[in-house]
């Protein structure tokens, strides 16, 4: 039992791995327990038992296996994990389980297979099992079945997939052991209950006797169709609901289930597809075509015999088709033509939608054949093309049917209609649209007059089908003329009719096709379905063979569907003929007078004729106002007609009576119910007159009302024809520009283009100029609704003519056609039917090109050119495709029979010679538009061979390519590519040109549909492969197509497909599903009554852009107007609102003042907020594009809607430039009266921004940086910090702008990014700009890299991101740019990074080529000669964003000194200090216009000036307790009195004059703890600054010289005493080995850098423990290096050797041997000499160690016992650092590490933390101050470097004349950090350095000697401090200036009145300014 003990112990999961198989029963047992009372499926329990549940179903003891299999199964129910364990523990299952004699474990196997079914893991299961179905043990293969049985039985067929069973059933049957045989027959009569008939087919070959049983069994089975019993996860709340419909209401939902579950299988689903075209016999051709009869009977049985085949793969069947097709037409042996028409059955049912290319060559054959009588023929003729309908739709092969429907012969008509009836009955409503049935109906209505009986009766069938199909509604206005005993006739057919559709009744007894009817029609039904509903245009052809219905007006054909207007003119008029339109008689004179006499007074009739002129004015007055007071029903608008045209009529002389008589007709025909009868009457006389100078207007008035009253189409063309008839050529031009303004005000709908077209090319001939202008101009409003295929009209006209057309054309181009203002109420009525059909406005601009003559060209295309075309000479298939493209362009416009022609083409696509793949696509584009949308025929056999050019390597062939695709879908719509498996098989293709190009362009085209065909559905799955294609570029088009594929198909269905994918890719994809379901656009919506009635046809939503489609990136980014992509929208872009479309007229007709007071912005409460978190949820687009498309203009606009005034927005978002300047003004003007509203749309004005930095216009560009300069000098008043959203949106964009030729614009970007320093921390710009540096525009890189050196030099090295070493490498790839200016911008920020960081740069940017390498030194060499040019100049030059007084500044800044003193004056007077605004007081804030206008010369005495705000920096500070805690332990709070002195000091040492810099740099130097602030690079410029100063001789000319030199050399000593002494140390060494090195340099200059080293040394002693001796080490190590000794010997004066010796002597007496310890910076310690003399120098010095260390117990910090052993303290810290690196004791290791550090302040740990990551470092740093926090108690805020507060009093030293620590009310003290973390920002924020990463002392240092304080780079700390600075701002607003002032030690007076001071500061200022000039 010891045994047991042993594992008894163990943990669960070490026990179910035990090789025991007690403590696994054990093990199992226990877990089971535990998975049961687990309650949360997410619980992280689970995960713990993920690898082992595979070893709980597999376990090699049985009895084990089975509590194992019971725990797996519990497992597999409850935990969330479980899915991801599914493959192997099926598998697992499958080899180990099944194969077991105890049947618990087979049930317990097959259970837990089902339970991962149930949670969505279906497919994973059904893998694994299949898999097992090849095992070789019979038993499992059994029991997989019988898994599959059970699992098919309980989820149904939708969840588990038959396809993979049902192929590998045949062999399971065929298998040697009886059970499987048996369970395969129990599993295929499983699958006949879901699939019924569909699983026939694929079993038909398996044994007889099987099939027999199969048969028996099958017969037995219920008839009801299956419902799954048991359901996945996600469906069970589905299931739950149907289980309570069902308790309420029956089985109410039976019936919708079961229409859903038969049509889901097809059995040609099932099916695997055969290759054919191999098997062919070789012969077949020639076979084909011989002479005997017999051989062509071989040919065609061999091909029976192979399509035969149920499903066939797809190929190029051309030449086979085209074989078969020529013996059905020619061959004399009607068995042949039989046989060939089985054959082209086969092909038609076994490739189905992929035969349908092919249908429209073959359908014009067979019927034409139908003039056989023999039964057999005729029977395989109806059988093949009844096959063939199924694989195409009716719309395609309509005009060859109806061409034939004219033939004279009978039997042919009788096969037509009957042929026309049975593919009725397989559409819908929606399939047989109304532009569809019209032609048929007309062509049917002939036939029902036929002569021949049976005719007479198939045209009978054929009508009651379509009455059947589309409801009498619909059929009825066509049968208007039939008579009665017809009409019931077509009823009484109409009954008998069975559909396909509606009842499941199949298919008339001849289609001897095996597969079930429904399956295949739903399949063809539903992809026909929608489809239709995208073209909107059927072919013209048949209408023009349709009797053309003229309703006594002009013939309306060949304008089927434009949206709601256009297209509906030929059923308009003539419902308007039924329900408006008055038809009238034409009466006699007599009734007229007598009608008229009724209503007129008698007087009026009587003068009507009289010869007095004012009679007849009179009788006219009287006339007017009788018409006036009628009544519309009792006016007989005739016969008052006719007594105005009653002599003298229209010849009437007096123009007022004239006047007159025009206006009543006007009247008559507003008032009264005025017919065209009436209208002729008057029209002639109307325009006769309507030339007259006096009385045109008053005619065009009554015209206007006549074609409002009996619509403008019939009086247009009944006042034109008037017009010509005539010579006057006044009338003719008058009639004209009539005619023009009229189609402005009612539309283009319903207009007869040709009629006007042939009136339009006589005014044109006519001699008279201004009939011709008038033409013209009437071109130029019919260009606006008709769109460039008008000017094909007038390519003959003289070139002059044609370019005045085209100058009028090139006017309208880019307007949209004004909204109807007339004729719509009157009409509308008559209109609104024909919007039903929902018809895609697809092709309305080409209903113009529909009335051109198109010409045959069949008979052009020879046998000979088609040859030529084909030749192996590749210069004669050039000439072969040049005479096509010959033929093409003199015919102009075709008609679609271009015989071999695309075969010939088709052929040329894949032509080895690239030059004439380009032509054949030229060729191909001329085509389209010479065919017009006839073209869509062609779609399948020429169309979709182009798509396959896409995949052409080479990028000109693409770009040929994808034009004519366009040109093609531009007159075909998109229904035609998308229909079938053409576009999924090309997208299968792996070729990544081909896939970016089709996604690419479908991505642009399916935004535009309102529908799709379902075989869409297709392209998914490959779609879902180019989402993870290996190339980039495909990837990106698959993830932008992704949306508008969801849009047409859905989510559910797009996620449905992922099923098949591997389960890692599922996930990406579904991911990449989720985030485009929120970008998911909406579907276009139905044109809108009125955008249909505002645009009359669709195209110019087409055509306008097709002429420009340049414009279209930047123009249309401003306003959605219709572009290319959205070609088919009607007139407003497809996605814009419709609103939109109304606003424009609206706003310039109606509110021509539109209220413009108010707010521009309305403040939307938390809206930013609110639009940041869509955009992070990606519910709306993310802002981040190459050039703006209009998803992302049309999002802005939305965005927008809400928060911007809408006339503002009107103005943005217009289209022409001007109104984006008014914006810009408008927003300038708002600027500083809206803060608050620019600040909540700030992310939005930034977008708009952006767009505006797309716009080719400089004046807009101009503006909009402008109004950013203003912007953001508000912002940073406002004190707000730009969000990370705002600037990613704007930044990148405003980068781009950088790079512009302009200087001007180049200038001002600059300023901005400037300026946005101050409102979003710059290490974050830092990484845009470095992102610009990535450019193609070299002009840009090279601003960008000078931008970089700008912030390094301004903000230090912490402004590098990632690191500074990353940032430099970067940079310095661009020496070796090959642009010059890119090479020294790189060379001038790498010196100024050099400047402020020395030679630490080399190690920074890595290995660089010896060229650039030379090239950096020489320019580092050059910039070091530079310094002493003139220091003291500088200091008044330098500009504010540089924080060095350094002299090379100004040579690094490469642009002109203009852009220096700019750049400076701006930032004295905004952005000088970037808390001027509010940290300084209300009399401080400098007063520029003040400023300006004061010339005062006065010298101010500084030290008043000074002194005036320093007493507050001593008042006592009262500190708040922490809320609940500190933010950080970095983060003090700050009080502004302090904050604004130091920010007066600052700027005081800024100034122009030398003592009041002075004496601010004192007073900065009195403070310590600013003073430690200063860096190494500040300290070495100014003691630079200071010494060169002392010894300028210009001084002692000075009256005040000598003060003034006392003054500096106080400063230096202040310097010396008070800086961090690392920082000056290492300044002083740095600039004594410059000094020596440089020739230029005094001698004196030396020895007075030496003299301030001696008097560092003698401050050594007590400062030794400050010192990062490791630094200094360095420095002097350097120092050795560039001056060996040899070398200092030879100077001519001794003291820098001695100077060094004395340093050294110092450091080692005071640090002893442990000197040695600190060369860790040093990279060759043995190369060094410094390590060689140290040594030498420990030899002598080692007695004095005593003397150090009674240094340090002087200075009160109670140190390490020397007597410890070094190596127990080491193994003490040892252990300390391991607990805290361990996780659990991280927390006590802290606490001992700070017990330690209190007791041994001395201690040295840096050797712990050294090796250490940065990370842990600060992980440790921050524990210890969590620490002393929470030690100390929380009365204090903790300071920003952890010091202990007993501590901190120990530490001052007592020689220090200033108070470092400021007694406080309370009695407690405040660390010279609060000070010196404002100065931190200040500087930071002012410009000037501030300690780098590298300049930190140790964490030794921090942790022990707190007088050195940290300095915190991070700025996010800076914002931190910034919003602490706000709140204390706030709270001491208004606390007295002077309580409490502590006077430091040195000169001060008291202050003079706050006004003077004023004064004084505004004419510093002004010398300030005049300086600089």
């Amino acid at each position: 039992m010891g045994d047991d003990s042993e594992w008894l112990k163990l943990p669960i999961d070490q026990k179910c791995e035990h090789k025991l198989w007690k403590a696994r029963l054990n093990g199992y047992e226990e877990a089971l327990k535990i998975f049961q009372k687990i309650k949360d499926e997410k619980s992280p329990e689970w995960s713990k038992f993920l690898g082992l549940i595979k070893k709980f179903v597999t376990d090699s003891n049985a009895v084990v296996q089975l509590k194992g299999l019971e725990a797996a199964l519990v497992y597999v129910e409850n935990a969330h994990v479980a899915g991801k364990t599914t493959g192997e523990v099926v598998s697992g299952v499958v080899s180990k389980v099944f194969n077991q004699p105890k049947a618990k474990a087979k049930e317990l196997g097959i259970e837990i297979c089902l339970m991962y079914i149930e949670i969505e893991k279906g497919e994973a299961v059904q893998e694994e099992l299949l898999k097992g179905l090849d095992n070789k043990n019979p038993k499992i293969v059994v029991a997989c079945i019988e898994t599959l049985r059970k699992a098919l039985s309980e989820f149904g067929s939708k969840i588990i997939l038959l396809k993979p069973i049902i192929k590998v059933l045949p062999k399971l049957f065929e298998s040697r052991e009886k059970a499987i045989r048996d369970e395969a027959k129990l599993i295929a009569v499983e699958i006949y209950r879901w699939i019924r008939d569909a699983l026939r087919p694929p079993l038909q070959n398996i044994n007889s006797v099987q099939l027999k049983e199969l048969e028996e069994e099958w017969v037995r089975l219920p008839t009801g169709a299956p419902k799954p019993s048991r359901f996945l996860r996600s469906q069970q709340e589905l299931e739950a609901k149907l289980e309570q419909q069902q308790s309420a209401g029956g089985d109410a939902e039976g019936g919708g289930d079961d229409g859903d579950e038969v049509p889901q299988i097809d059995a040609y689903e099932l099916l695997e597809a055969v290759e054919i075209l191999s098997k062919l016999p070789k012969d077949f051709y020639d076979k084909i075509e011989a002479k005997k009869w017999q051989e062509r009977k071989e040919a065609l049985e061999a091909v029976e015999v192979l399509v035969k085949n149920p499903k066939l793969e797809a190929g190029d069947y051309a030449d086979l088709v085209k074989a078969l097709k020529k013996v059905v037409g020619k061959d004399t042996n009607v068995m042949l033509v039989a046989l060939a028409a089985k054959c082209l059955t086969g092909l038609a049912v076994g490739l189905r939608k992929k035969f349908g290319q092919y249908a429209g060559h073959v359908v014009p054959t067979i019927l034409e054949k139908f003039k056989e009588k023999k039964p057999q023929v005729v029977q395989a003729l109806q059988e093949a093309i009844d096959a063939i309908f199924l694989t195409t739709t009716l719309q395609n092969i309509s005009e060859d049917v109806l061409a034939v429907m004219d033939n004279k012969n009978p039997t042919i008509k009788q096969q037509t209609s009957l042929f026309i009836a049975r593919s009725f009955r397989h559409c819908t409503a929606s399939t047989l649209p109304k532009s569809l049935l019209k032609p048929f109906c007309a062509a049917l209505l002939k036939h029902i007059n036929d002569s021949a009986p049976e005719v007479r009766d198939a045209a009978f069938e054929a009508l009651g089908t379509a009455l059947k199909v589309v409801g009498e509604k619909a059929v009825n206005p066509f049968l208007a003329d039939v008579d009665k005993l017809k009409l019931d006739k077509i009823k009484e057919c109409s009954e008998k009719v069975e559909l396909v559709h509606g009842k499941k009744a199949g298919l008339p007894a001849d289609k001897k096709e095996f597969k079930p009817v429904p399956g295949r029609t739903a399949a063809s039904g539903a992809a026909g379905d929608k489809d239709m509903k995208d073209i909107s245009a059927p072919k013209p052809g048949p209408l023009k063979k349709a009797p053309a219905t003229k309703a006594g007006g002009p013939p309306k054909k060949g304008k089927p569907t434009a949206p709601g207007g256009t297209g509906s003119t030929g059923t308009k008029n003539k419902k308007g003929l039924e329900t408006k339109e008055i038809v009238e008689p034409e009466l006699s004179i007599e009734i007229c007078e007598e009608k008229a006499s009724v209503v007129l007074p008698p007087t009026c009739i009587q003068v009507l004729d009289s010869s007095n002129w004012k009679e007849r004015l009179a009788c006219m007055e009287e006339f007017q106002k009788a018409v006036e007071l009628m009544d519309r029903t009792e006016m007989p608008c005739q016969a008052l007609v006719r007594m105005l045209a009653k002599k003298p009529g229209w010849k009437e002389t007096n123009f007022q009576v004239m006047q007159m008589k025009l206006h009543i007709v006007a009247l008559i025909a507003q008032k009264g119910n005025f017919s065209k009868t009436s209208a002729q009457i008057v029209l002639d006389g109307l325009v006769d007159k309507i030339g007259d100078v006096k009385c045109g207007n008053n005619a065009k008035e009554a015209m206007t009302a006549i074609a409002e009253a009996c619509m403008l189409p019939w009086t247009a063309e009944q006042v034109m024809s008037m017009a010509f008839s005539q010579k006057n050529p006044k009338n003719q031009s008058e009639t004209l520009n009539w005619l023009s303004n009229a189609i402005k005000e009612f539309g283009f709908s319903g207009l007869n283009v040709k009629a006007f077209i042939s009136n339009v090319k006589t005014a044109l001939a006519a001699t008279n100029p201004a009939v011709r202008t008038s033409a013209i101009t009437l071109l130029g409003v019919m260009y606006l609704y008709v769109g460039p295929s008008l000017r094909m009209f007038f390519e003959d006209e003289k070139p002059a003519l044609l370019s005045q057309i085209d100058a009028e054309f090139e006017k309208m181009q880019g307007q949209s056609p004004p909204a109807p203002t007339r004729g719509i109420s009157k009409h509308s009525t008559s209109g609104t039917d024909e919007g039903e059909d929902g018809d895609e406005p697809d092709d309305g601009g080409n209903d113009v090109v529909d009335l051109l003559p198109r010409t045959e060209i069949s008979d052009k295309i020879t046998s000979e050119l088609v040859s030529k075309i084909g030749d192996k000479n590749w210069k004669i298939r050039k000439e072969g495709l040049d005479e096509v493209a010959g033929i093409i362009n003199e015919a102009k416009f075709i008609q679609p029979n271009i015989g071999e022609l695309p075969t010939a083409l088709k052929g040329r696509l894949n032509d080895s010679n690239k030059i004439l793949v380009q032509q054949t696509l030229n060729i191909l584009q001329q085509l389209a538009i010479a065919m017009g949308p006839n073209i869509k025929q062609h779609v399948k056999n020429l169309g979709i061979p182009i798509i396959t050019v896409l995949g052409d390597s080479k990028n000109n062939v693409r770009a040929a390519a994808l034009a004519t695709v366009n040109a093609w879908a531009e007159q075909t719509g998109m229904k035609e590519w998308l229909e079938g498996e053409d576009l999924s098989e090309e997208l299968k293709k792996e070729n990544p040109f081909l896939r970016q190009e089709l996604l690419g362009w479908l991505a642009e085209k399916l935004p535009t549909l309102r529908s799709t065909p379902t075989d869409l559905i297709l392209c998914v799955p490959h779609l879902y492969s180019c989402l993870e294609d290996r190339n980039g570029d495909v990837r990106k088009k698959a993830q932008d197509a992704l949306p508008f594929f969801m849009m047409h198909l859905g989510y559910e269905k797009m996620a449905k497909a992922t099923g098949k994918l591997k389960p890692t890719s599922k996930d990406q994809v579904l991911a990449m599903l989720e985030k485009a379901k929120a970008n998911m656009p909406a579907k276009p919506a139905a044109p809108t009554k009125t955008t249909s009635k505002a645009m009359g046809g669709s195209a110019p939503a087409k055509f306008q852009p097709a002429s420009a489609p340049a414009e279209d990136s930047v123009s249309s980014s401003a306003e959605p107007r219709p572009d290319p992509k959205k070609a088919k929208a009607p007139g407003v872009s497809s996605k814009a609102k419709s609103a939109q479309g109304k606003k424009v007229p609206s706003k310039t007709s109606l509110k021509e003042d539109e209220d413009k007071s108010g707010p521009i912005f309305i403040v939307v409460p938390n809206g930013k907020e609110q639009r940041m978190k869509d955009e992070k949820g990606l519910k709306v687009l993310k802002w981040n594009f190459t050039t703006p498309r209009d998803e992302y203009i049309e999002q802005l606009k939305t965005q927008m809607s809400s928060c911007v005034a809408k006339w503002l927005q009107d103005e943005m978002f217009h289209s022409d430039f001007q109104h984006h300047n008014k914006a810009l003004a408008v927003m300038v003007d708002h600027l500083e009266c809206e803060k608050e509203g620019v600040i909540g749309c700030l992310d939005l004005i930034l977008k708009w921004l952006t767009l505006r930095f797309f716009d080719t216009n400089t004046s807009v560009l101009m503006k909009a940086l402008e109004y950013l300069k203003l912007l953001f000098t508000l912002l940073r008043e406002e004190e707000y910090h730009l969000t990370e959203n705002e600037a990613s949106s704007f930044i990148p964009y405003l980068i781009l702008k950088v790079g512009e030729p302009k200087d001007v614009i180049r200038k001002d970007v600059r300023a901005i990014l400037n300026r946005m320093c101050l409102v979003y921390p710059a290490s974050k710009m830092f990484s845009f700009i470095m992102e610009g540096t990535k450019s193609k525009n070299s002009k840009q890189r090279a601003e960008c890299l000078e931008e970089l050196g700008c912030l390094v030099e301004s903000y230090g090295m912490n402004v590098c991101q990632p690191t500074p070493g990353k940032a430099l490498k970067e940079i310095a790839i661009h020496i070796g740019d090959r642009d010059n200016a890119v090479r020294n911008a790189a060379l001038n920020t790498i010196v100024t990074v050099y400047n402020v960081h020395g030679d630490q740069v080399f190690k920074l940017i890595g290995n660089l080529s010896e060229k650039d390498m030379s090239m950096l030194e020489e320019r580092i060499k050059r910039s070091a000669k530079r310094p002493s040019a003139a220091p003291v100049k500088q200091v008044e030059e330098k500009p504010q964003r540089t924080q060095s007084i350094s002299s090379n500044s100004n040579m690094l800044r490469k642009g002109p000194t203009e852009d220096m003193s700019s750049k400076l004056n701006q930032a004295r007077s905004m952005s000088g200090h970037p808390e001027a605004a509010q940290m300084v007081r209300r009399e401080f804030q400098l007063d520029l216009d003040e400023i300006e206008n004061d010339n005062g010369t006065v010298r101010c005495e500084m030290p008043e000036l000074v002194q005036h705000k320093l007493d507050d920096i001593f008042e006592p500070v009262l500190i708040p307790e922490p809320k609940i805690r500190a933010v950080s332990p970095h983060f003090d709070d700050m009080h502004s009195n302090t904050a604004s002195t130091i920010n007066f000091i600052i700027s005081q040492v800024a100034s122009g004059d030398i003592n009041t810099s002075i004496q601010a740099l004192t007073q900065l130097f009195q403070i310590e703890s600013l003073a430690r602030e200063a860096s190494t690079g500040v300290l070495k410029d100014l003691m630079h600054g200071l010494i060169t100063l002392m010894l300028d001789s210009r001084i002692e000319d000075l009256e005040e010289g000598q003060q003034v030199i006392r003054s500096v050399n106080l400063l230096v000593v202040k310097v010396l005493e008070k800086s961090d002494q690392t920082n000056i140390l290492s300044a002083l060494l740095v600039l004594l080995q410059d000094s020596l090195l440089a020739t230029a340099s005094s001698p004196k200059f030396s020895e007075l850098v030496m003299k301030c080293l001696w008097r560092m040394v003698r401050l050594l002693p007590d400062t030794i423990n400050s010192i990062n001796l490791d630094r200094i080490l360095l420095d002097i190590h350097i120092f050795m290096k560039v001056f060996p000794k040899e070398k200092l010997k030879q100077c001519k004066s001794e003291f820098p050797i001695r100077t060094l010796k004395t340093l050294l002597h110092t450091l080692c007496k005071l640090k002893g041997p442990k000197i040695l310890d600190h060369l860790t910076m040093i990279d060759n310690k043995n190369e060094s000499e410094l390590e060689a003399h140290l040594c030498r120098m420990m030899k002598h010095s080692m007695d004095q160690t005593g003397s150090k260390s009674d240094k340090e117990t002087e200075k009160g910090a109670s140190r390490l016992d020397e007597k410890s052993s070094k190596a127990k303290v080491n193994d003490f810290l040892a252990e300390i650092f391991k607990k805290i690196g361990s996780k659990e004791n991280t927390k006590e290791g802290l606490a001992e590490l700070y017990e330690y550090k209190k007791k041994y302040s001395d201690a040295d740990i840096e050797p712990f933390l050294k090796n250490s990551s940065q990370f842990f470092q600060s992980y440790v740093e921050r524990g210890l101050r969590v620490i002393e926090m929470e030690r100390e108690g929380k009365g204090r805020i903790p300071t920003s470097t952890g010091i202990s507060p007993q501590m901190e009093v120990t530490c001052v030293p007592t020689s220090t004349s200033t108070v470092s620590s400021i007694g406080n009310t309370n009695g407690e003290e405040v660390g010279p950090s609060v000070y010196l973390e404002r100065l931190k920002i200040l500087r930071q924020r002012c410009g000037l350095d501030n300690a780098k990463q590298d300049d930190r002392p140790p964490l030794t240092s921090l942790l022990s000697k707190p007088a050195v304080p940290t300095v915190a780079s991070s700025t996010d700390m800076l914002h931190s401090k910034l919003s602490q600075l706000r709140e204390s701002r706030e709270q001491h607003q208004h606390s007295d200036l002077d309580s409490n002032q502590i006077h430091s030690s040195g000169t001060m007076t008291t202050s003079s009145s706050s006004t003077a001071n004023i004064d004084d500061l505004k004419k510093r200022l002004e010398r300030i300014k005049s300086s600089r000039k």
